[in-house]
């Protein structure tokens, strides 16, 4: 039992005691212990050479303590896919409303000394006891929130798996110490932000239902003040099991059985065989050509690479720079609509379905789908072949890059769906269940939590793993490498796709991190935007075209950038304002 867990447990005793004599007495008992603590780490350090990183790396995520996790690694000799595991992991502990060991999500890696490049797939997948009409009442009609809320609403998580299987095949270091940041974070704790509190409030309903959920997230039964501190012992234990044992550690033996005991005595239907089946998948990433930029995107499970390519590729019949601004952001919009179109009928699980991804992604094909954009007035999103049945999909997510001097590179989108997933802890493991069922398809001509629809290539199926928006992306030309995401449900590719215009136009990560975004998806029919992203013309301009606009009620995304410059190995970082991420360069 190691000191810093003994001193979180002393530290959640005496935050949590409701006896004042008693609390005294722990609050004197954690001053001596936290004092005793660090004068021990502080003589450790003493003796300990300094630790230099043997190349210069940049990285952002959406947390700062996660981005410090990543140096960390990499000033302890890892390399950068080490890094990504320990980034991976202390956003599971540090931003439970977006990510988790209770989730999923896709790595994008490029492997410098040999140009290898894959995607592990580890989103989610249907529990295998999962059929179409589980979240619709006997009349066919969908129960409100059951596709949302609780251990149903919970799919197999595939984030230890991914991390087990990220550090055996790419990193230097043990999977232990990679993990030893995280585990730190969720013994200690750390203090909650504004944007946890937020996002508390916003789900504070759904975690009240939940026994275990409510007595971690939340201080008795309210949301927290501000300065409170989190701490996650049974997490940081199911770390530690993790970090011993590898996959074996979460998907067998004692964390199984809380798993699979917890979530069906509160109406799920996970069985051992769910756990014992599940694996990391690598995957070929997408790829396209945009006016002399690569693009390498995220594959199916993942909508997100295919939805990019697909509208980048109509755009390059156009020299948007030589085009006025409303009409710019009129082609963008009119690619996207295509774009979803095309995501809401095809796309699924490849590993179920036969997906037309070559005629998707040819540029011959995207040619006719231009023909038919006038630059004078919208298509209406009812005009375009099909009827939108059988398909859905949405993410609540976090994001973080990393790339070395080298060009050895991740970009990793995580989820948990909505903030704070299902809002179901399983007992005595603190995992946090994701609510990933929710991005199936549920009920025919219906929108999920996100807006989007489809077709039957989404349908829920046992052991199939749901669609994704999620797309980190590298990109590259002759002088510069990018690698970036975002969260944001189904406004991520958009997001990605204007920043890859960015990328086009020459801007530094800044710009097309922090510049003001539109967004289209084929239904609902309308353009959302954050307010400085029109000004009155293009407003007027793309009304009398026949858009609709809806202003969003507040700015959305997440982006983290980094950008490496191949001839000076100038390496650049880039946080979005609109969250608390940080991004470092050392």
């Amino acid at each position: 039992m190691s000191l810093s867990y003994l001193y979180g447990r002393a530290l959640l005793n005496s935050k949590r005691s409701k006896d004042s004599g008693w609390q005294s007495l722990s609050c004197c008992f954690v001053s001596l212990f936290l004092l005793f603590w660090l004068s021990a780490e502080a003589l450790f350090a003493q003796s300990q050479p300094a630790l230099k990183p043997s190349i210069r790396v940049a990285i952002a995520s959406a947390h700062a303590l996660a981005t410090e996790a990543g140096m960390e690694i990499i000033n302890k000799g890892g390399n950068v896919f080490d890094a990504a595991v320990a980034v991976s992991a202390a956003l599971a502990v540090v931003e439970p409303s977006g990510s988790g060991l209770g989730g999923g999500g896709y790595w994008l890696l490029h492997r410098a000394e040999d140009g290898y490049e894959t995607m592990i797939d580890g989103r989610e997948t249907a529990p295998l006891a999962a059929h179409k009409t589980m979240f619709l009442n006997n009349r066919g009609h969908l129960v409100p929130r059951l596709s949302i809320d609780g251990a149903l609403a919970a799919a197999i998580p595939g984030m230890p798996a991914a991390l087990a299987h990220l550090s055996q095949h790419y990193g230097r270091l043990p999977l232990s110490e990679s993990l030893l940041p995280a585990i730190k974070y969720a013994q200690l704790g750390f203090v909650t932000s504004p944007k946890y509190l937020k996002l508390a409030q916003f789900r504070i309903e759904t975690l009240k239902k939940n026994v275990s959920a409510a007595a971690i997230f939340l201080s008795d039964n309210r949301v927290p003040g501000e300065g409170w501190r989190l701490i996650q012992p049974d997490l940081a234990r199911t770390l530690e099991r993790l970090a011993k044992f590898g996959h074996a550690g979460f998907y067998a033996g004692e964390i199984a059985d809380k798993l699979v005991n917890s979530v069906n005595k509160a109406g799920g239907i996970w069985r051992q065989q769910d756990l014992q089946n599940y694996r990391a998948i690598e995957r070929k990433p997408v790829k396209g050509v945009y006016h002399g930029i690569t693009i390498t995107s995220a594959a199916p499970s993942s909508s997100g690479g295919l939805v990019l390519v697909e509208a980048l590729n109509i755009l390059s019949g156009y020299d948007l720079p030589q085009l006025d601004a409303t009409t710019r952001k009129h082609l963008v919009i009119e690619s996207l609509r295509r774009a979803y179109h095309d995501r809401a009928f095809y796309l699924g699980d490849s590993d179920f379905i036969d997906l037309p991804l070559e005629r998707l992604l040819n540029p011959e094909y995207a040619a006719g789908l231009r023909s038919g954009i006038r630059l004078d007035k919208a298509l209406p999103s009812a005009w375009l072949a099909g009827e939108t049945s059988d398909q859905a999909e949405g993410a609540n997510t976090t994001h973080f890059s990393i790339i070395d001097e080298q060009g050895n590179r991740v970009a990793a989108s995580l989820s948990i769906n909505s903030p704070f997933g299902s809002g179901f802890v399983a007992e005595g493991t603190g995992v946090l269940l994701n609510n990933e069922m929710d991005d199936f398809v549920s009920q025919p001509g219906t929108q999920n939590a996100y807006g989007l629809v489809g077709g039957a290539a989404n349908a829920i199926a046992p052991g199939k793993r749901m669609l994704s928006s999620m797309t980190p992306t590298f990109l590259e030309d002759d002088t510069r490498i990018a690698v970036l995401g975002t969260p944001g449900g189904s406004r991520i590719t958009s997001m990605v796709l204007l920043a890859v215009l960015g990328f086009a136009e020459g801007q530094l990560p800044g710009a097309w991190v922090n510049a003001s975004r539109y967004h289209h998806q084929f239904i609902p029919d309308v353009i959302e935007y954050e307010k400085p992203a029109f000004n009155f013309a293009d407003m007027d301009g793309l009304s009398l075209r026949g858009h609709q606009l809806k202003e969003t009620r507040y700015p959305y995304g997440d982006m983290q950038a980094v950008l490496w410059h191949k001839q000076t190995r100038a390496l650049t970082a880039t946080s979005d304002w609109r969250g608390e991420g940080k991004a470092w360069v050392r």
